[in-house]
């Protein structure tokens, strides 16, 4: 955390925002809210500015990112499978690399095994980017290892069940 953390996030259908605020709240450098509804997005900028995060990280030499710096939070109005497949097309740049990417589709509208490969696949990713895909647990279990079109693999490192709800973290390797 502090000052010196470099962690970036991308939060897929955000919702209000509140993972990726949170990561923010510990340290993380910068977040991109990804929600299909204008509603979400809406309520996502305005909780980015009502904790404060609407501010802009310097860029340059030794800092990850290019020299005209980037906003420390970003909401994008975009549905998931285009920001990840395609991510210039809905404004944002295919070189900015996540850390980090949590996933917390609404259960009933999405296939499970085509979110897995558009997230093992996006150019988003780097080597040892963290995963989380929260699903129902009446899905069972998700597959352990997800391959990726440049021959490296997504990995299932944990899950964990909370009620009704799982959440699996994975690895790019």
């Amino acid at each position: 955390g502090g000052a010196s953390c470099k962690t970036r996030h991308l939060d897929i259908f955000s919702g209000s925002g509140s993972v990726g605020l949170e990561s923010l709240s510990r340290g993380a450098r910068h977040v991109t809210f990804v929600d299909m509804s204008d509603d979400c997005c809406g309520t996502c900028e305005r909780n980015i500015e009502r904790c404060g995060f609407d501010t802009w990280n310097e860029g340059g030499l030794g800092t990850g990112i290019g020299d005209e710096g980037e906003p420390t939070a970003k909401a994008v109005c975009a549905d998931a499978f285009r920001a990840l497949r395609q991510p210039e097309s809905v404004g944002i740049s295919p070189d900015a690399k996540y850390d980090i990417v949590t996933l917390c589709p609404p259960y009933e509208e999405i296939v499970y095994a085509e979110l897995l490969e558009a997230v093992a696949n996006t150019p988003l990713v780097t080597e040892d980017t963290i995963v989380m895909v929260e699903y129902p647990v009446e899905l069972g279990s998700m597959p352990h290892v997800i391959g990726r079109e440049d021959g490296g693999v997504l990995v299932g490192i944990r899950n964990r069940r909370y009620g009704r709800t799982v959440s699996i973290f994975m690895d790019i390797d």
